[in-house]
């Protein structure tokens, strides 16, 4: 329900203010530019479903191979301590906690490919667990929340993105953004767990957040004493290393309990193949009312009205190139990720906007892709209250990272 009044809204906004600069600014463009959009926008979610089919295939064939050889359920018994509590829906051992921790953790390793297929396998599992199959349930929206924070580890894209627009250190926006992605995931924890009840002053929970912070700050003390190229090479290594172990840990696991991998994965495969021809029309649809929007000079607008009221309230307005990347990074990742290059473009990969827009584009996930996605993948069409917990996960971690650049590069 909440996606439908979104979805209107995008739309009807493009057309007001369209309609407002054909008759106040004269421009006879507007409404060609806006079709062009909607267009080229049904066309970049097409494009993106189809090339999520390869990847879709090929991770929900491995996982199949770690389901049949019992890897998938190895990993819901070690995680089931945590996930028991924040997720108390699920029953015990069940193969969705073990769907969840590989995404997560592919996830915290900046694997994009590697964490989307996971994730649609794990709100798979969840669906099938669903009394309402039609309306989220709470591990769904606790799980999703916590995509959308987009906890990254290693956000080593961003840091190529920067090596090749010419930043002298590609590295040196990780520290910030470990910070600002860390805050927004813990703030999608705390919010979901109000809203759901949960406890989360339980010795478990506060054992594994505390264990988190203590992880993330020596990993923060440990890269801080690596050189940028050490870092760059490190993390890709890292990233790599344990995405391949995890694949031979999957065929080693089978091969010793006798089952047959290429069926297993042939078998996975064709589930991933559905699922992404299963997401086209919902990922068309958000893209397209996103499009217009964008095209409509709407994006324009609220910019321009920010960069207003901040410098009539006396506060710095600095910030404000780098905040078309924030705005649509919970509506497009491939939109910000243009705004990214597009701030280190204009204004220099080392320049506060440039980096800081950087820090931005790692500080969350992109919360509506992921609804339309997710939901989308197992027909979910009551929301609930998914979006709102995951725009204040958004929220946070977007404001973290414009706080955390005015201290790192102001």
């Amino acid at each position: 329900m909440i996606l439908n009044y979104i979805w209107i809204g995008f739309i009807l906004v493009a057309f007001v203010i369209a309609c407002f600069q054909l008759i106040f600014n004269g421009n006879t463009q507007i409404f060609t530019d806006i079709i062009q959009a909607a267009f080229g926008s049904a066309k970049t979610g097409f494009e993106i479903s189809l090339g999520l089919t390869g990847v879709l295939s090929l991770w929900l064939g491995i996982m199949k191979i770690g389901e049949k050889g019992g890897v998938i359920q190895i990993f819901a018994r070690i995680v089931a301590p945590f996930f028991s509590k924040i997720l108390p829906d699920i029953p015990k051992n069940h193969p969705a906690l073990g769907s969840i921790f590989m995404n997560v953790s592919a996830n915290m390793l900046g694997l994009d490919n590697a964490a989307t297929p996971m994730g649609l396998k794990a709100m798979k599992e969840l669906q099938e667990i669903n009394p309402d199959k039609e309306t989220a349930s709470n591990p769904m929206i606790m799980f999703l929340v916590l995509n959308t924070a987009g906890l990254c580890l290693i956000p080593i894209s961003i840091m190529v993105y920067r090596a090749q627009l010419g930043a002298a250190n590609p590295a040196d926006v990780f520290l910030p953004i470990l910070i600002a992605t860390f805050i927004a995931a813990l703030t999608g924890l705390i919010t979901v767990a109000i809203y759901q009840k949960i406890n989360l002053w339980d010795k478990t929970i506060m054992g594994t957040i505390s264990g988190l912070v203590i992880f993330i700050a020596g990993v923060i003390y440990l890269l801080s004493q690596l050189s940028k190229d050490q870092i760059a090479q490190y993390s890709s290594l890292t990233a790599n290393f344990l995405l391949f172990g995890i694949i031979i840990s999957f065929i080693s696991m089978a091969i010793i309990k006798k089952v047959n991998v290429y069926e297993s994965f042939i078998e996975g495969a064709k589930e991933g193949f559905q699922v992404a021809v299963g997401i086209i029309p919902y990922l068309i649809a958000i893209l397209v009312a996103i499009g217009i929007f964008r095209a409509s000079g709407a994006m324009t607008m609220l910019t321009d009205g920010i960069t207003w009221f901040v410098a009539l309230i006396g506060l710095n307005t600095d910030f404000v190139g780098a905040l078309p990347t924030a705005l649509m990074k919970p509506l497009s990742g491939s939109g910000a990720r243009g705004m990214m290059v597009d701030a280190m473009t204009l204004n220099g990969a080392d320049s506060f906007v440039g980096r800081l827009s950087c820090i931005i584009q790692g500080s969350t996930d992109t919360t509506f892709y992921i609804l339309a996605v997710y939901f989308g993948s197992v027909g979910i069409k009551n929301t609930r209250y998914a979006l709102t917990c995951g725009l204040i996960a958004d929220f946070v971690g977007i404001t973290a990272a414009i706080l955390l650049g005015y201290l790192f590069f102001h």
